[in-house]
Protein backbone atom coordinates (compact mmCIF):
# COMPACT_ATOMS: atom_id res chain seq x y z
CA UNK A 1 0.00 0.00 0.00
CA UNK A 2 1.15 3.59 -0.87
CA UNK A 3 0.44 6.95 -0.65
CA UNK A 4 0.56 10.06 -2.45
CA UNK A 5 3.67 12.31 -1.90
CA UNK A 6 0.95 15.18 -1.86
CA UNK A 7 -0.74 13.62 0.93
CA UNK A 8 1.98 12.97 3.28
CA UNK A 9 2.83 16.63 2.83
CA UNK A 10 -0.16 17.89 3.81
CA UNK A 11 -0.01 15.61 6.86
CA UNK A 12 3.79 16.24 7.97
CA UNK A 13 3.20 19.18 10.15
CA UNK A 14 0.03 17.67 11.84
CA UNK A 15 2.46 14.46 12.73
CA UNK A 16 5.19 16.52 13.76
CA UNK A 17 3.05 18.05 16.44
CA UNK A 18 1.89 14.82 17.51
CA UNK A 19 4.64 13.04 18.29
CA UNK A 20 5.37 12.24 22.01
CA UNK A 21 8.17 14.28 23.16
CA UNK A 22 8.64 12.30 26.19
CA UNK A 23 9.31 9.36 24.09
CA UNK A 24 11.79 11.24 21.60
CA UNK A 25 13.61 12.41 24.66
CA UNK A 26 13.94 9.38 26.06
CA UNK A 27 14.96 7.74 22.15
CA UNK A 28 17.60 10.56 22.85
CA UNK A 29 18.91 9.97 26.02
CA UNK A 30 19.61 6.41 25.18
CA UNK A 31 21.90 7.46 22.38
CA UNK A 32 23.45 10.23 24.45
CA UNK A 33 27.20 10.55 24.35
CA UNK A 34 27.06 8.58 21.11
CA UNK A 35 28.92 10.61 18.42
CA UNK A 36 27.29 8.67 15.49
CA UNK A 37 24.31 6.42 14.59
CA UNK A 38 22.73 4.04 11.93
CA UNK A 39 19.15 4.37 11.36
CA UNK A 40 17.06 2.11 9.01
CA UNK A 41 13.53 3.80 8.42
CA UNK A 42 11.04 1.80 7.18
CA UNK A 43 8.41 2.59 5.46
CA UNK A 44 9.79 6.11 4.85
CA UNK A 45 7.47 7.49 2.09
CA UNK A 46 9.20 10.97 1.43
CA UNK A 47 10.88 11.32 4.82
CA UNK A 48 8.90 12.70 7.54
CA UNK A 49 10.15 10.60 10.29
CA UNK A 50 13.90 11.36 9.24
CA UNK A 51 12.95 14.95 9.69
CA UNK A 52 11.11 14.61 13.45
CA UNK A 53 13.25 12.78 14.59
CA UNK A 54 17.27 13.74 13.71
CA UNK A 55 17.42 16.73 16.21
CA UNK A 56 17.16 13.82 19.09
CA UNK A 57 20.09 11.83 17.74
CA UNK A 58 23.91 12.01 17.54
CA UNK A 59 25.56 14.66 15.15
CA UNK A 60 26.78 12.41 12.73
CA UNK A 61 23.74 9.92 11.19
CA UNK A 62 23.46 7.36 8.23
CA UNK A 63 20.08 7.10 7.45
CA UNK A 64 18.92 4.22 4.95
CA UNK A 65 15.02 5.06 3.86
CA UNK A 66 13.60 2.08 2.76
CA UNK A 67 9.76 1.95 0.83
CA UNK A 68 7.88 -0.10 -1.72
CA UNK A 69 7.38 2.87 -3.93
CA UNK A 70 10.30 4.76 -5.90
CA UNK A 71 7.85 7.66 -6.68
CA UNK A 72 7.78 8.04 -2.16
CA UNK A 73 11.57 7.86 -2.39
CA UNK A 74 12.71 10.56 -5.24
CA UNK A 75 9.96 13.06 -3.34
CA UNK A 76 12.09 12.05 -0.28
CA UNK A 77 15.23 12.58 -2.02
CA UNK A 78 14.04 15.91 -3.12
CA UNK A 79 12.34 17.03 0.04
CA UNK A 80 15.18 16.28 2.18
CA UNK A 81 17.45 18.13 -0.50
CA UNK A 82 15.34 21.24 -0.36
CA UNK A 83 14.89 21.09 3.95
CA UNK A 84 18.92 20.86 4.90
CA UNK A 85 20.96 23.70 5.29
CA UNK A 86 23.02 22.23 2.27
CA UNK A 87 23.32 18.85 0.40
CA UNK A 88 24.89 17.45 -1.78
CA UNK A 89 24.39 14.19 -3.86
CA UNK A 90 27.14 11.48 -3.79
CA UNK A 91 26.31 8.76 -6.18
CA UNK A 92 22.94 7.71 -4.89
CA UNK A 93 23.24 9.20 -1.52
CA UNK A 94 22.67 12.33 0.09
CA UNK A 95 25.14 14.39 2.23
CA UNK A 96 23.10 16.77 3.83
CA UNK A 97 24.26 19.51 6.94
CA UNK A 98 21.26 20.45 9.35
CA UNK A 99 21.99 22.69 12.03
CA UNK A 100 25.41 21.50 12.89
CA UNK A 101 24.46 17.86 12.07
CA UNK A 102 25.69 15.78 9.37
CA UNK A 103 23.37 12.99 7.54
CA UNK A 104 24.35 10.92 4.93
CA UNK A 105 21.23 9.27 3.51
CA UNK A 106 20.75 6.42 0.96
CA UNK A 107 17.50 5.06 -0.52
CA UNK A 108 16.48 1.59 -0.96
CA UNK A 109 13.30 0.14 -2.83
CA UNK A 110 12.55 -2.66 -1.54
CA UNK A 111 9.04 -4.96 -0.46
CA UNK A 112 8.90 -5.86 3.60
CA UNK A 113 6.65 -8.46 3.41
CA UNK A 114 10.22 -10.32 1.57
CA UNK A 115 12.96 -8.08 1.91
CA UNK A 116 13.11 -7.66 5.89
CA UNK A 117 16.78 -9.28 6.48
CA UNK A 118 18.44 -7.28 3.38
CA UNK A 119 17.16 -3.85 4.70
CA UNK A 120 19.10 -4.68 7.99
CA UNK A 121 22.78 -3.78 7.51
CA UNK A 122 24.87 -4.95 10.41
CA UNK A 123 25.82 -1.40 11.43
CA UNK A 124 22.34 -0.54 12.32
CA UNK A 125 22.15 0.77 15.61
CA UNK A 126 18.14 1.77 14.93
CA UNK A 127 15.14 0.96 13.41
CA UNK A 128 12.14 3.45 12.90
CA UNK A 129 9.02 3.98 11.13
CA UNK A 130 6.17 6.52 11.31
CA UNK A 131 2.48 5.61 10.57
CA UNK A 132 3.01 2.00 9.52
CA UNK A 133 2.53 -0.64 11.76
CA UNK A 134 -1.63 -0.32 11.79
CA UNK A 135 -1.03 -1.19 8.25
CA UNK A 136 0.37 -4.48 8.48
CA UNK A 137 -0.31 -7.83 9.85
CA UNK A 138 0.38 -9.62 12.95
CA UNK A 139 2.36 -12.30 11.64
CA UNK A 140 4.55 -9.62 10.18
CA UNK A 141 4.84 -7.63 13.55
CA UNK A 142 5.51 -11.10 14.71
CA UNK A 143 8.47 -11.85 12.12
CA UNK A 144 9.55 -8.19 12.53
CA UNK A 145 9.94 -8.05 16.23
CA UNK A 146 11.82 -11.50 16.14
CA UNK A 147 14.28 -10.00 13.09
CA UNK A 148 15.44 -7.17 15.86
CA UNK A 149 15.65 -9.31 18.51
CA UNK A 150 18.31 -11.83 16.89
CA UNK A 151 20.39 -8.28 16.42
CA UNK A 152 19.34 -6.61 19.57
CA UNK A 153 18.54 -3.80 17.68
CA UNK A 154 16.46 -0.45 19.23
CA UNK A 155 12.88 0.65 17.82
CA UNK A 156 11.37 3.36 17.79
CA UNK A 157 7.79 3.91 15.98
CA UNK A 158 5.26 6.73 15.84
CA UNK A 159 2.15 7.65 14.88
CA UNK A 160 0.44 4.45 14.69
CA UNK A 161 -3.37 4.62 14.29
CA UNK A 162 -5.10 3.52 18.22
CA UNK A 163 -8.85 3.36 16.79
CA UNK A 164 -10.01 6.39 18.68
CA UNK A 165 -11.50 9.22 16.79
CA UNK A 166 -13.81 12.28 17.94
CA UNK A 167 -15.65 14.82 16.17
CA UNK A 168 -16.98 17.74 16.75
CA UNK A 169 -19.65 18.68 16.32
CA UNK A 170 -20.83 14.93 16.58
CA UNK A 171 -23.49 13.30 13.90
CA UNK A 172 -25.99 10.54 14.37
CA UNK A 173 -23.75 8.29 11.86
CA UNK A 174 -20.24 9.10 13.70
CA UNK A 175 -20.39 5.11 15.42
CA UNK A 176 -21.66 3.62 12.36
CA UNK A 177 -18.68 4.97 10.34
CA UNK A 178 -16.45 4.53 12.72
CA UNK A 179 -16.85 0.63 12.74
CA UNK A 180 -16.64 0.43 9.30
CA UNK A 181 -13.47 2.36 8.96
CA UNK A 182 -12.16 -0.22 11.34
CA UNK A 183 -13.54 -3.18 9.31
CA UNK A 184 -12.00 -1.42 6.48
CA UNK A 185 -8.29 -0.93 8.13
CA UNK A 186 -8.25 -5.03 8.49
CA UNK A 187 -8.60 -5.80 5.42
CA UNK A 188 -5.06 -6.56 3.71
CA UNK A 189 -3.05 -3.97 2.44
CA UNK A 190 -0.38 -6.16 1.50
CA UNK A 191 1.30 -7.63 4.83
CA UNK A 192 -1.84 -9.81 5.57
CA UNK A 193 -4.99 -8.81 7.39
CA UNK A 194 -3.46 -5.58 8.99
CA UNK A 195 -3.74 -5.21 12.96
CA UNK A 196 -5.61 -1.93 12.37
CA UNK A 197 -6.23 -0.17 15.72
CA UNK A 198 -4.64 -3.13 17.98
CA UNK A 199 -1.35 -2.46 16.31
CA UNK A 200 0.63 -0.54 19.51
CA UNK A 201 -0.36 -3.37 21.37
CA UNK A 202 0.55 -6.39 19.35
CA UNK A 203 3.83 -4.72 18.86
CA UNK A 204 4.31 -4.01 22.36
CA UNK A 205 3.48 -7.85 22.93
CA UNK A 206 5.60 -8.89 20.79
CA UNK A 207 9.00 -6.85 21.82
CA UNK A 208 8.11 -7.25 25.53
CA UNK A 209 8.45 -10.99 25.09
CA UNK A 210 11.03 -10.84 22.84
CA UNK A 211 13.26 -9.26 26.33
CA UNK A 212 12.71 -5.48 25.58
CA UNK A 213 11.75 -2.91 27.34
CA UNK A 214 8.50 -1.30 26.14
CA UNK A 215 7.43 2.37 26.23
CA UNK A 216 4.30 3.41 24.84
CA UNK A 217 2.71 7.58 24.55
CA UNK A 218 0.21 9.07 23.14
CA UNK A 219 0.61 11.48 19.47
CA UNK A 220 -2.94 12.36 18.51
CA UNK A 221 -3.97 14.26 16.02
CA UNK A 222 -5.83 17.71 16.99
CA UNK A 223 -7.43 18.79 13.93
CA UNK A 224 -9.17 22.44 13.65
CA UNK A 225 -8.55 25.62 11.75
CA UNK A 226 -4.93 25.37 11.67
CA UNK A 227 -5.04 21.89 10.14
CA UNK A 228 -8.61 22.76 8.49
CA UNK A 229 -7.03 21.63 4.86
CA UNK A 230 -5.92 17.92 6.07
CA UNK A 231 -9.38 17.70 7.87
CA UNK A 232 -11.46 17.51 4.68
CA UNK A 233 -8.50 15.29 3.29
CA UNK A 234 -9.33 12.81 5.82
CA UNK A 235 -12.78 13.31 6.14
CA UNK A 236 -13.27 12.16 2.30
CA UNK A 237 -10.58 9.54 2.35
CA UNK A 238 -12.32 8.30 5.71
CA UNK A 239 -16.03 8.13 3.77
CA UNK A 240 -14.11 6.41 0.77
CA UNK A 241 -13.01 3.98 2.98
CA UNK A 242 -16.49 3.22 4.56
CA UNK A 243 -17.86 3.54 1.08
CA UNK A 244 -16.15 0.75 -0.15
CA UNK A 245 -17.03 -1.51 3.13
CA UNK A 246 -21.01 -1.06 1.99
CA UNK A 247 -22.03 -1.86 5.11
CA UNK A 248 -23.03 2.07 5.80
CA UNK A 249 -25.86 3.46 3.33
CA UNK A 250 -24.99 5.78 0.97
CA UNK A 251 -27.31 8.22 2.53
CA UNK A 252 -25.74 8.04 5.35
CA UNK A 253 -22.60 8.35 4.12
CA UNK A 254 -23.44 11.75 2.46
CA UNK A 255 -24.85 13.09 5.23
CA UNK A 256 -22.16 12.67 7.29
CA UNK A 257 -20.01 14.40 4.14
CA UNK A 258 -21.88 17.18 4.14
CA UNK A 259 -21.78 17.77 8.15
CA UNK A 260 -17.56 17.33 7.91
CA UNK A 261 -17.21 19.45 4.99
CA UNK A 262 -16.64 22.65 6.85
CA UNK A 263 -16.41 23.89 10.56
CA UNK A 264 -15.20 20.64 12.00
CA UNK A 265 -12.58 19.62 14.66
CA UNK A 266 -11.14 16.10 14.79
CA UNK A 267 -9.16 14.16 17.44
CA UNK A 268 -7.62 11.30 16.02
CA UNK A 269 -5.08 8.92 18.12
CA UNK A 270 -2.35 7.58 17.70
CA UNK A 271 0.38 5.75 19.76
CA UNK A 272 4.40 5.97 19.80
CA UNK A 273 6.22 3.57 20.81
CA UNK A 274 10.04 2.75 22.29
CA UNK A 275 11.21 -0.76 22.47
CA UNK A 276 14.94 -1.14 24.24
CA UNK A 277 16.81 -4.55 24.88
CA UNK A 278 17.53 -5.70 28.04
Amino acid sequence: MSFSPEWLALREPADHAARSQELLAKLAAHFAGRTAISVVDFGCGAGSNLRGTWAALPDSQNWRLVDYDPNLLAAARDRLAAWADSSRADGEALHLSKRGKSLVVSFVQADLTRDLDKVLPASTDLVTAAALFDLVSESWIATFAAALKQRRLPFYTVLTYDGTEHWEPPHPADAAMLAAFHAHQATDKGFGPAAGPRATGVMADAFAAAGYRVERAASPWRLGSDFAELARELVAGFAGAVRETGTVPSIDIDAWLAARRTGVTCHVGHEDLLAVPV
